[in-house]
């Protein structure tokens, strides 16, 4: 066996990858496991890279159909769907080759294969053909992130055509006529506003009786009403009961959650996006006495410990949101809390991102949160329609509302929906992590014209008033 590694990662996600080079950039001696033949794990191969560069395309098109003419610009768009996927392939292999770069830069070890911990200490790789390699590590990393999550009580059969996860929804060889997404989450609605931009007719069945879950109340409700302009068809408060294949395509059968007549509506794709859960399948976990809690994501304590000592964890596989910012944050604060130092995230301050147009971000908590915790807050909002770069854009649809304790003015939450709602996000992150106030971000100077004066305005109306408005 060769000399033992300082740290061993199963998965190469944004939490593994992360994790490798920064434990490595610290001078550890790391070895990284990935099962798939490209590094980078669903977020680059099959889910954030490549959904990004088909929601990037659809809207471009999106703006050549509906806004050039009114910027003057006469067009006649028409989608390549060949062309348009080739776009996506290409973005992901760039992406991908530059994790095999800076493992390369950094002296990360790669070992494609799949990875069980037979021994804290002892990762057993299980190469393609067959044989075996066995690794020894001071510390080993748990970053196998998730998975694509069903339907509670309903048997799937995914034919990657008719009946798809997000892995395939980003690869169908031809655009739909209608397309059933199950689930109003993230996922759902973002690989939906593809799939509507360039053509199908899509219908979202939802469990809860709101979009976007557990995001604030008024971002979901105004959302939503953007969405039916857009086209989308929704079914709230709707429990799915079957997913069947037809003859032409799939149906979807559901009921209503209070109780009611069932309903069956079909469609050429039902897409089925539910939710992702832990990956911990193949790992002998149980073997070795790691502990998973009640849903099945691993145990750690606040520094990421498992049960087992020497056995470590992050990202998706772990508790918290299943974002693949919060998993790098883990993974930088494991590799230095490894190497002696204190590495620690703040879970106060993870911002959330829907990539659709517009788009929606918040950090922070909502205002439903506030209220059910018993904390006095102040509000404060303001329109993109009152804010001239928006208006020159003709990105209009939207607003910015923060959150801020009544007493103190610490900004606790911040949610935006809106052209570049993404981006402007940071700029509520780092007040937060500063614990700044709503007033110091409004007497801080923003350049005119830009959408984050929106921003300013919006954090000028929680402490006092707003002047554009």
């Amino acid at each position: 066996m060769a000399d033992p590694f300082d740290l061993v990662v199963i998965g190469s996600g944004p939490g593994g990858y992360v994790c490798a080079i920064k434990a490595a950039q610290l001078g550890l001696k790391v070895a990284v496991v990935e099962k798939r033949k490209t590094y980078g794990g669903t977020c680059l191969n099959v889910g954030c890279i490549p959904s990004k560069a088909l929601l990037h395309a659809s809207e471009m098109f999106a703006e050549a159909q509906h806004s050039f003419d009114e910027l003057g610009i006469e067009v006649s768009p028409k989608v390549n769907l060949e062309k348009l996927l080739a776009h996506k392939d290409k973005t992901v292999k760039q992406n991908v080759d530059g994790i095999g770069f800076l493992f390369k830069k950094n002296k990360v070890t790669g070992v494609i294969g799949t990875g069980k911990i037979t021994a804290p200490g002892s990762v057993e790789v299980t190469k393609e053909d067959g044989s075996t390699e066995t690794l020894s590590a001071k510390a080993v990393c748990i970053a196998t992130g998730s998975d694509v999550a069903g339907i509670p009580g309903v048997e799937l059969a995914f034919d990657g055509e008719t009946i798809v996860s997000s892995d395939h929804a980003i690869d169908l060889k031809k655009v739909p006529e209608t397309m059933i997404v199950v689930g109003a989450g993230v996922i759902g609605l973002e690989l939906g506003s593809v799939w509507s931009r360039i053509g199908a007719k899509v219908t979202v069945v939802e469990y809860l009786d709101k979009i976007l879950g557990s995001m604030d109340g008024d971002v979901s409700k105004q959302f939503q009403r953007m969405l039916a302009k857009q086209g989308f068809d929704f079914k709230l408060s709707a429990k799915v009961t079957g997913v069947s294949k037809t003859e032409k395509g799939a149906s979807v059968t559901f009921e209503p959650v209070k109780g009611g007549e069932p309903q069956t509506i079909a469609a050429d794709v039902v897409l089925v996006a539910t939710g992702r859960k832990p990956y911990t399948e193949g790992l002998g976990l149980d073997a070795v006495g790691v502990k998973l809690d009640n849903r099945g994501r691993v145990e750690i304590d606040g520094h990421f410990r498992t049960s087992v000592p020497g056995i470590y964890a992050i990202g998706d596989v772990v508790k918290g949101p299943m974002l693949a910012h919060k998993a790098e944050d883990e993974g930088v604060a494991l590799a230095e809390q490894l190497a002696g130092q204190a590495g620690h995230v703040n879970y106060d301050v993870i911002p959330a991102v829907v990539y659709t147009a517009p788009e929606v971000a918040s950090v922070g908590k909502t205002e439903e949160e506030l209220k059910a915790a018993g904390v006095e807050y102040n509000v404060g909002k303001f329109a993109f329609t009152a804010n001239g770069r928006a208006r020159a854009m003709l990105h209009t649809d939207g607003f910015v509302k923060f959150l801020a304790d009544k007493r103190t003015d610490r900004v606790l939450g911040c949610h935006i929906v809106g052209f570049g709602a993404g981006e402007m996000i940071h700029e509520a992150a780092v007040l937060m992590e500063f614990g700044g106030s709503s007033e110091d971000l409004a007497r801080t100077c923003h350049a005119h014209p830009t959408m984050s004066e929106a921003v300013k305005e919006a954090a000028m109306a929680t402490f006092a008033k707003p002047i554009h408005s």
